[in-house]
Order: structure tokens, then C-alpha cells, then sequence
């Protein structure tokens, strides 16, 4: 035990081995979600490359994310975890189909090719990583944006919070339409609207809202363990509910989940399946944008989680800076690596590890838990299963509700500080993208310092980066 709080430094930093382990299960249980979902995504629910290409992909998913994890806390010693991003993995899917349409062949062989993109993408990112360039672009982004970043990722996690509330996200609208028939319209309209679902959804909303108030209440008692705690509740009660309301079995495993990990399908079907070839029937420059475009999105949605989350936990030094931040980097980098090898979409470092940091966790020990965690879900899954999604986003809404408290660190006297604020903090959730948010802050604070004649104001790597995402937003796409 002495080594272990000796190699992560743990009471150095302020925290305990309980703590840490709270910690790591807290952010597990928060991004297991992502298990299921990953392959879900990328198969389109297992249709386009069937059962076989959904466990490769579902193997993919667990390793990538372990690996990235556990390198994470061994590596850089702190408490973030690493998984397949969301929003990157939706738009590898579109990738995918892309290759597979434009090369005239199946929805397996276009999934290579799109490894193949991943593989390159992760490389020129490990790249960048040892040679500190990544750092440079952290360094680049201006004191107003960086304020920006922690309150526009509480907002993104309250999203993904209400998102993963699935039964709201009928063919009728999404999450936000449903709660706004719901509490606008009142019940009977919304149970005409939504017929059987209606049930549903009131016991999702009902177990998010017990959940958050759970938190809630036994953080500001100083519990530990209440992220964890509140989780426990709000499933507790879905359960019962699930019994007593909808007349389900909630401990009923989904099909796909199973006790012997599927090695060999993801071994036939995805470890190390490259395909170069294929890769280019978008075109060349097509396939070249696509690799950078993965690779700013990926990069700023790491620096993003990372500063943000530090921020929000007050764990930046003295520099306003992100510790071990070049090791962080190189974790992210080579988790992508193992992702593409593997057979899974961008690894990136998860934003929902701000739970497991509200929780306690201060170093590496608590990504070593969740990675753990992760490699134990190749045996366990259908226990995993049994966790509601509207227990765990109710962790989300929470940390999200507490991160955007940096706003009030905002200069609001001054243009160039505010409208990049604001526009993050609408970029960020309607786009799932903490890339897509910084870069609209870097271009809206660019082109007002410009506008207003204070050139100085600017770096020429601001501008540089203002320009990229310009090209991005209106040219690439």
C-alpha cells in the first residue's frame, strides 16, 4: 500500500486510496454507458455488419478504453478516463458508409478503410504530442476562451445527461422536445403524443431528477461517496418502478451482452484489418480532410476535458496550466493507436472523468480503477447492463450544474471576453463537440480583437487556429 500511495503520490495531492477508488467506480459507472453504445453506433445496431462485427467492435471498445486509461494514470497520474468519443464515433459511422458506397463494397470492408483513417490520425497525433506541439495549441488558446471551456462542457454534460434518457429520443423529437411536451403541454398531452412510451419516460425522468436531488443533498452534507450514492438510489427506485409501473425485469441481460468475451470475432473481423486501398475512394483530398478533421476535433476535445475539468476542480499549477499535460497527451494519442488496431473509432479523453474528480479523485490510481473496471465488463457484462442510463445521467446533470460555475470569472465588460463565452456555451451542446466549441471561440475572439484594431492582442497562433477551424466549419464540411 506504501508503494502505491508512493508511485501515484497520493497524499501529496491531497486525497486517499478510498478516495481514488470511489473515484475511478464513480466515472465507470458514469461512461459505461459507452460499452454498449459504441457498438450500437457503429453497426447501426448491429444490422450493417451483423452480431460478429458488433462483438468485434464491443471488444474494441473495452480494450481501447482500458488501455487508454490505464497508460492515463501509469503514464501521466491523473484521474481522467478514455473511451471512443461520442460525436466522433457518429461521424465515423457517416465515414464508413461514405467509403463503402463510393468504393462499392460492404459495410465491413468500408469499416477498415475507416480504421485505416483512425490509424493515421493517431499517429500524426502521437506525433504531435512528443514533439509538444499539442502544448503550444493549449498555450495559444486566450484566458477569456479558456474561461469558457469548464461552463460550456457542464452544459455538454447536462446534455449527454438528458440524452442518455433514451426512451425520451422517440421518432417524435429528441430528449429536450419530449421534456418540453411533458412539462409545457402537461401529462395527457404528452401520453397522446407518445401512447405506451409515455410510462417510460415519466420513470426516466422521475429516476434522473431522484437521482440528482440524492447528490445533491448528500454532497452538501459532505457524504463520501455521494455521486455513487445518488447512482445507487435513482437505480433502486427505477428498479422498483420498472416492477411495479412498467410490469419489465430490469436484470433481464440484453442479447448482446455476454459472459465469454468474443476474442474471435474481433480477431477476424477488425484486429489489425487495414485497409490503404479502399481508403482513397473518396478521393484523396476528401480522405486527407476527413484525417484532419478528425484529428482537430480530437485534439481540442482532449485539451478542452482536460483544462476544463482541472479548472472546475482546481487542479490547474501556478501557471494556469494542465499538469503532466504533455503525458496526458501522449495516453490520448496512443489510446487512438490502440483503438484503430483494435477496431474501434477516435479514443479521447472523456469528459464524464469530471465525476469521478467532483468525487475526489486527484491522481493516477483513480484511472487504474476504471480501467480495471473496463477489462472486467469483457466477463461482466450483462451485470454492467443492469445499471438504468437515467441513474448515471443524473450524475452528469449534476457535475455539469457545478462546472458552470467558472462563468463568474468572466470579464463581462468586454466584448471579446463575452461573446466567445456565450457562443461556446451554445456551440458545445448542440454540437456534442468541445472542439467545435473552442474553435467558434477562438474565431469570435480573433475576429473582434482584429475588428477593433487590436492586432496585438492576437497571437499569430490564434490566428492560425481561428483560420483552421474558419476552413473547417465552412470548407471542409
Amino acid at each position: 500500500m506504501e508503494k502505491i500511495l508512493s508511485f501515484f503520490k497520493v497524499k501529496e495531492k491531497g486525497s486517499s486510496v478510498k478516495k481514488e477508488v470511489m473515484a475511478g467506480l464513480t466515472t465507470f459507472l458514469t461512461m459505461a454507458y459507452i460499452i454498449a453504445l459504441n457498438p450500437n453506433l457503429l453497426t447501426n445496431f448491429g444490422a450493417s455488419g451483423g452480431t460478429e462485427l458488433w462483438n468485434a467492435v464491443f471488444m474494441a471498445t473495452i480494450l481501447s478504453s482500458a488501455i487508454g486509461t490505464i497508460l492515463m494514470g501509469l503514464l501521466a497520474n491523473m484521474p481522467f478516463a478514455l473511451a471512443p468519443g461520442m460525436g466522433l464515433n457518429s461521424y465515423f459511422a457517416t465515414v464508413v458508409a461514405s467509403i463503402a458506397a463510393a468504393a462499392g463494397v460492404t459495410y465491413l470492408q468500408g469499416f477498415q478503410a475507416g480504421l485505416t483513417i483512425i490509424l493515421l490520425e493517431g499517429i500524426i497525433f502521437l506525433v504531435l504530442s512528443l514533439f509538444r506541439v499539442r502544448e503550444k495549441i493549449v498555450d495559444a488558446i486566450p484566458h477569456s476562451v479558456r474561461l469558457g471551456i469548464s461552463a460550456g462542457i457542464g452544459l455538454m454534460l447536462i446534455n449527454i445527461g438528458l440524452g442518455t434518457n433514451d426512451s425520451i429520443d422517440t421518432a417524435t423529437g429528441g430528449p429536450f422536445l419530449m421534456l418540453g411536451t411533458f412539462f409545457t403541454q402537461g401529462p395527457s398531452a404528452t401520453a397522446q403524443l407518445m401512447g405506451e412510451d409515455y410510462k417510460v419516460m415519466v420513470v426516466h425522468v422521475i429516476t434522473m431528477l431522484i437521482g440528482v436531488l440524492l447528490i445533491a443533498v448528500l454532497n452538501h452534507k459532505h457524504v463520501t461517496g455521494s455521486i455513487l450514492l445518488g447512482i445507487a438510489g435513482a437505480s433502486a427506485f427505477y428498479w422498483i418502478m420498472c416492477f411495479a409501473v412498467l410490469g419489465t425485469n430490469p436484470f433481464v441481460s440484453p442479447e448482446t451482452a455476454s459472459w465469454i468475451p468474443p476474442f474471435a470475432d474481433m480477431a477476424n473481423l477488425t484486429l489489425f484489418k487495414f485497409d490503404f486501398n479502399n481508403m482513397f475512394s473518396i478521393g484523396i483530398f476528401s480522405a486527407i480532410m476527413t484525417i484532419i478533421s478528425f484529428c482537430i476535433v480530437d485534439m481540442f476535445d482532449t485539451i478542452g476535458t482536460l483544462y476544463g475539468t482541472c479548472k472546475a476542480a482546481d487542479m490547474l499549477d501556478e501557471d494556469d496550466k494542465v499538469p503532466n499535460m504533455s503525458q496526458c497527451l501522449v495516453s490520448d494519442a496512443v489510446a487512438t493507436c490502440v483503438g484503430a488496431v483494435t477496431g474501434t473509432s477516435t479514443v479521447t479523453t472523456f469528459v464524464e472523468s469530471a465525476s469521478g474528480v467532483k468525487e475526489g479523485g486527484r491522481t493516477g490510481l483513480a484511472s487504474i480503477v476504471t480501467g480495471l473496471l473496463f477489462l472486467a465488463c469483457m466477463f461482466v457484462s450483462p451485470i454492467a447492463a443492469i445499471i438504468p442510463p437515467p441513474a448515471t445521467s443524473a450524475a452528469l446533470v449534476f457535475v455539469g450544474s457545478l462546472m458552470i460555475g467558472s462563468l463568474r470569472e468572466v470579464d463581462y465588460s468586454d466584448s471579446a471576453n463575452t461573446v466567445p463565452v456565450i457562443m461556446m456555451l451554445i456551440f458545445m451542446p448542440i454540437s456534442s463537440s468541445i472542439g467545435n466549441g473552442i474553435g467558434i471561440g477562438l474565431v469570435m475572439y480573433s475576429l473582434i480583437k482584429i475588428l477593433r484594431g487590436e492586432f496585438r492582442d492576437v497571437s499569430v497562433f490564434t490566428m492560425i487556429l481561428s483560420v483552421l477551424f474558419l476552413c473547417k466549419f465552412f470548407i471542409v464540411f
